[in-house]
Parts: C-alpha cells; structure tokens; sequence
C-alpha cells in the first residue's frame, strides 16, 4: 500500500498548482525526476493502470532474468540457447581480438555460418541479474568503517551463499542509490565464455558517424550477435529470454519498456548544485574537449596519413561525442523553463518537509547548508579550471604527464615503496603523440593555467614566468629527455624542464587536494539527508538518478516535431539507400559493397530505426525494448539531441531514444549475411548448427 500511496501523494503535490504561479510551463511534472525505475521497487500497479495489462512480479521477473549487462553496455537472452543481442558499437572494439591474420572485421563484418564457427572473445563476459533488494536497514547502523565495511561483506556473502548453484560465478554489487541515502544489493550470474555469432560492418553499424550522433531521424544498423557458452562448450540453456519481435516490430503509440543501466544523471541535486554546474563544471569540461578535439581536427588535416596510422578518428569520436554531450547540458541548464521545473520540483519537496514538523526538524536547513557548499566549490573553481585535466592522458601532453610522475617518483620517501613503484609505472604508461599533436596539447595546457588564474596568481608567475604559453611549451620540449617518451638508456635529471612545470602544477594539486576533498565529503552527507528526506515522503514514486545499476524505463513509441518538419517514429532501408546516392562512397553515408546496391529478398521498406519517449540514457546502449509481452522490438543506441537535457529534467516531448528495430536486423540476417539458423533459432528456438 505504501508504494500506491506515495504516488497519491506524489500527483497531488505535483498538480496542484501553487498559488503564486501562473506559468505552467515553470510547473514540475509528475515525472520530471524520470522514469529509471528499479527492479527492487517495481512500478507494477503504475504499469498496470497505465499501459492495461497484468505487470505482476513474474513479469518483472522474465524482464529481470532476459537482460543483460555486458562491459559498458546492455544486452538480452533471445533464444532458449544462449543467443544474445546487443549494439555494434558496444562490441566493435572486441572484433580486432577474434580476427585471423589477413581479417579487418571491423570494416568487413563478422559472419560465423556454422555454430562450430562462433568465436570466443577473450576476456569478456555478461551478467544476468538473479536478485535486486534493497539493504538499507542492514547498512545504517553500521554506518561508519570498519562496521559498514563487514556489513558490507556479510550482505554479499549471504547474497551469493543463497543465489549461486554449484559451478555458477555469482557476485555482488551494492550500490548506494538517492544521492547515498538508500543502498540496493544486485545479484548477477556472470557466463565467461560470450561468443561472436555475427556483427555489421562499422559502417552500417555507425552509419552517418560522427554528423549523425544525437540526431533523427537515423538509418544505423547497429547490431551484433553473441552467443553465451557453459563450462562443457556447449550454449548454455537461457529459459528467460524474451520473445523475438522481428516479424511484427512496433507501431507508433505502442508502449515499449526499455531494460538496462543507465548511467549517472543529476536530476535529483538542488538548484544551488545545478547553478554551480551551470556557471563553472560544465563550462570548463566543454571548453577542454572543444580545444583538444580542434587540435586533433588541425592534426589530422595536415598529417592524414600518420592519423589514419594511429587511429586518431576514433579517438576524435569519443571526444566528440562528448563535447555534444556537454554542449546539450549546457544548454539545458541555460534554459530558464528547465531551470524553473527543477526549482518548483525542489519547492514541492521543501514545502512537504515543512509540512511534517518532525521533517522539519531533522531536514529543514539542508537545503541552505547545499547551497554555502557550492559557494564554496566556486572559491576552488579555478584549481578545478586549471589542474583538473592536467593529467589526462586521452588528449593530454604526454610530456607533461610524464614529468608529474617522474616526479612523483623522485618525491616519495622509500624508492622501493608501493607509491614510487606506482609513480614509475604511470610514467612508462605515459602517451606519447606525434611533434606537432604533443606541442598543440603542452600549450593548450599552460593556457589553461594562464586563463584560470590569471597572470598575476602564484602558480602562473612560477610556470610562465610571464611568457607566452608557446614559447614556454617550445622551451620545454626543446630541452627535456621526456619531450619523446621515456628511453631507458637516457637518466631524467632533477631539474629536467618537464619536471620542474610539473611540480609546480604537482605541489598546487596537494595544497588543494584537502580542502577540496573536504567540502565534496560535506556534499555527499548533505545531499544523502536530502535523498533520505525525499525517500520518506515519496517513497520510491519518485526513482533515483542514474547509477550504471539495473532499470526498467516505460515510454510510448512516438516521432516528434522539428525545425518545422515532423521526425516520423520509424525509418527505413529507402532512407538509408536515400542518404547513400546524396553523399556516395567516401562519405560518412558509405555503404560496403556487399550493401551498395540492395541485396535480393530485402523490402526496401523495412522499418531500420525508431524512437520512443522511453527514459535512456548514456549506458543504456544494447538495452532491450520489449513490449507488454516481452517481445523483443528494438536495440537502444542513441539519443536525440533534445534528449540530453536528461542529464537534470525528464523532458519526454522533448526528447527521444533512438533503437534499431528488430524488423531491419532478421531482414539483414535473411538476406545479406545468409544467416538463416540463426532466423531460425529467433523465430522458433530451435538450435541449427
């Protein structure tokens, strides 16, 4: 009765208008916090009111037990033999792992004909979730160390004692949830040896690259095959697997459930949290992925073959990725009606707590104690602008990085000791770029510094001395043995360039490291309280942010208006072949031969992408769209850009998740790569070898 009670609870508050606004569009909704709900607290009796069908505990069970988590993504059970699905894009970088001398499966594609043609990936796995509970009342009266940490361990030693079978790899994974102030126990089933059935090539499975991320309407064929073996080498039996979709897919209005683990989002921080991201977090990490990723675009114009040598596009492809990613953030905390949302949302919350003397009590200054602490933060927001990448090695000066570690090293007391031997093994680990990409990334470091403190601060006098960037960047890989990476028969001296720009950058990065520490440890209590508050007057209506932990998002399939044009819900093969002829051969809109001109047997007309107001996320990649019966309809691999402001605000007329529809993948199957048993094994769960 609690949980139907808290969302009364929840809809009252949320409808009923407050006296002094007018706007509705300032007006928090039901669901603005999202829609990630969590298997330990199943929304069954909102999915059965809403959606009109039975959402009982069996049927979160077969959702539960059919999903999978794979590394960095999701994945489903889809036949009673092991097969798996998944996005290409979450399996591209294991492709190069199975290939034999003379394969590129990445540009050719990956087909095994036969099931004794499955290759193992090394080292990979899946985790199927047998168990979610929250422990909670176990944790809180051993809240500090070492109590917590042996609660901690007999939760996970009684967990798997009572989930494992004999031969089963069982683990445990706590994950605090409400900003800290729940904690649920997951309990997963790993299988170790995952097998390539078949993958697309890269470019149909990243079709439109990089000018195609976050939008729709999309034409990618981003899908791959794996197979889950047991101990005897044969596919292990996977009685919970969802049905197979592929022949009568989805229609616009239909609900779809998507199944996976996204990752961390922020919609349940304060105002005051949202305004300091606002004015300086997100605003410096945009700035630093703009630059490097302009430096690696200058790169690679003038040296293209060298690029194309050390892989750069893909690298380029993850910071661009993220740059996009940050510049919808930034937008959606710029974005006054999104900001008045979250502020009635957290009026909503203040109000009940005021409403409840004992809350009141307990609760009531929390919200104020969050905001000094973010005025805090801003005190520290230049060491933050200024050191917080300085060792990042994705798009960092691998000589500067090497010099922090070189003297690191030379810093610690005992040379023989765990850090000094740590220290060595991050400088040999250091990247080292090509002259011109290492000079480019050294300046645009010192001009981080430069512009964060100012040319007056102590730490800017000490690394410029007041000289130009260049010229001090020019200075030091002139002049140090670290300039090139790290030659075993070349000593580093004490007072190596490298070194000496990196201690100063060092010694700033240990007089912060406290205080900083600190006011993010007064954070993370404060807003824990505020989660705890929040928890006992909604209870789990309200679900939490993000975690990378198991959840199932409900939405309808829906397209959507823009720039004066209608998104439709589905798109088909005529689009991609559409986007071909415009562009050609070349074009981030190739396709590969075998695709170029269409393949017999293929309806031109098969639905190949679709979107729905689902509530996905980064981390949701490979997660199953289902529908009410469980059928299997679509794979989740993207966002619209209107999506990103999911970061803070569920927005679902705003934004859409971008799937691959099952229709498209069994036509790719039947007719491109003469994958009839698996066809076969989808449609009638029969094994063919």
């Amino acid at each position: 009765m609690r949980r139907l009670a808290a969302f009364s609870i929840l809809t009252a508050l949320v409808v009923a208008p407050a006296a002094a606004q007018s706007d509705t569009a300032a007006r928090a909704g039901r669901y603005d916090l999202g829609k990630m709900w969590t298997f330990e607290n199943a929304p069954a009796a909102y999915f059965t009111e809403t959606y009109g069908f039975r959402a009982d505990s069996a049927w979160f069970a077969r959702a539960r037990l059919s999903a999978l988590r794979i590394p960095g993504c999701s994945a489903a059970f889809v036949s009673p033999h092991g097969l798996i699905v998944t996005n290409h894009h979450c399996v591209r970088g294991r492709l190069a792992a199975i290939a034999r001398e003379g394969e590129t499966l990445l540009d050719s594609g990956f087909v095994a004909p036969r099931l004794a043609d499955e290759r193992p990936i090394p080292g990979y796995y899946a985790d199927q979730l047998l168990a979610a509970l929250d422990v909670t009342a176990e944790l809180d009266p051993a809240a500090e160390p070492p109590s917590r940490q042996a609660a901690e361990d007999a939760i996970r030693a009684r967990l798997k004692a009572a989930h494992a079978s004999p031969g089963d790899s069982v683990w445990v994974q706590l994950v605090p949830l409400y900003n800290g102030a729940r904690t649920s126990a997951y309990v997963f089933k790993r299988y170790t040896d995952i097998r390539f059935v078949t993958a697309a090539e890269n470019q149909m499975g990243f079709f439109g690259g990089d000018p195609d991320n976050f939008t729709y309407p999309r034409y990618a064929l981003d899908f791959a095959v794996l197979r889950a073996y047991g101990p005897d080498g044969n596919p292990v039996a996977s009685p919970h697997h969802f049905g197979w979709g592929g022949t009568t897919g989805v229609k616009e209005g239909d609900p779809v459930f998507v199944i996976g683990s996204p990752g961390r989002t922020a919609r349940l921080t304060t105002v005051a949290q949202l305004e300091y991201l606002r004015d300086h977090e997100v605003p410096t990490a945009l700035a630093w992925h703009r630059s490097r990723l302009a430096a690696m675009q200058a790169y690679r114009r003038d040296h293209l073959a060298e690029a194309e040598r050390m892989d750069l596009r893909t690298l380029m492809y993850s910071l661009s990725n993220r740059e996009k990613s940050l510049g919808g953030r930034l937008e959606a905390l710029r974005d006054p009606a999104v900001m008045a949302r979250r502020a009635d949302s957290e009026r909503i919350l203040r109000d009940s707590i005021r409403a409840r003397p004992a809350l009141e009590a307990k609760y009531g200054r929390l919200f104020e104690q969050l905001a000094a602490v973010q005025q805090e933060k801003r005190a520290h927001a230049a060491d933050v602008a200024a050191l917080g990448d300085a060792l990042n090695g994705a798009a960092g000066s691998g000589t500067l990085i090497r010099g922090y570690w070189a003297w690191r090293a030379a810093e610690a007391a005992d040379p023989a000791s765990e850090e000094a031997t740590d220290a060595r093994r991050r400088l040999a680990a250091a990247p080292t770029w090509p002259p011109e990409l290492e000079r480019a990334y050294l300046v645009l470091q010192l001009e981080d510094v430069a512009r964060a403190y100012g040319p007056d601060h102590a730490v800017t006098q000490e690394l410029l001395g007041g000289r130009p960037p260049a010229e001090v960047a020019d200075g030091i890989l002139r002049q140090s043995v670290l300039a090139r990476g790290l030659a075993a028969d070349r000593p580093v001296p004490a007072d190596d360039p490298a070194i000496r720009a990196a201690a100063v950058l060092g010694r700033r990065m240990r007089e912060v490291q406290g205080p900083l520490r600190e006011v993010q440890q007064r954070e993370n209590a404060l807003a824990a309280d505020i989660g705890r508050a929040r928890y006992e007057i909604f209870g789990p209506a309200i679900p939490p942010d993000g975690s990378g932990s198991p959840r199932i998002a409900d939405g309808v399939v829906q397209g959507y208006a823009y720039n004066g044009t209608q998104a439709p819900a589905h798109t088909t093969f005529y689009g991609m072949y559409d986007r071909f002829r415009a562009f050609g051969p070349g074009s981030e809109w190739d396709l590969p031969l075998r695709w170029r001109t269409p393949p017999a047997g293929l309806d031109l007309g098969t639905p190949l992408n679709f979107v729905s107001t689902a509530d996905s996320y980064s981390g949701n990649s490979g997660s199953p769209a289902v529908t009410k019966d469980l059928k299997l309809v679509g794979l989740n691999f993207d966002r619209n850009i209107n999506a990103l402001v999911r970061d803070y605000l569920y927005l679902p007329e705003r934004g859409r998740n971008v799937m691959v529809d099952m229709r498209a993948i069994e036509a790719a199957l039947a007719h491109v790569y003469g994958l009839g048993r698996i066809v076969t094994e989808l449609n009638q769960g029969r094994l063919v070898r």
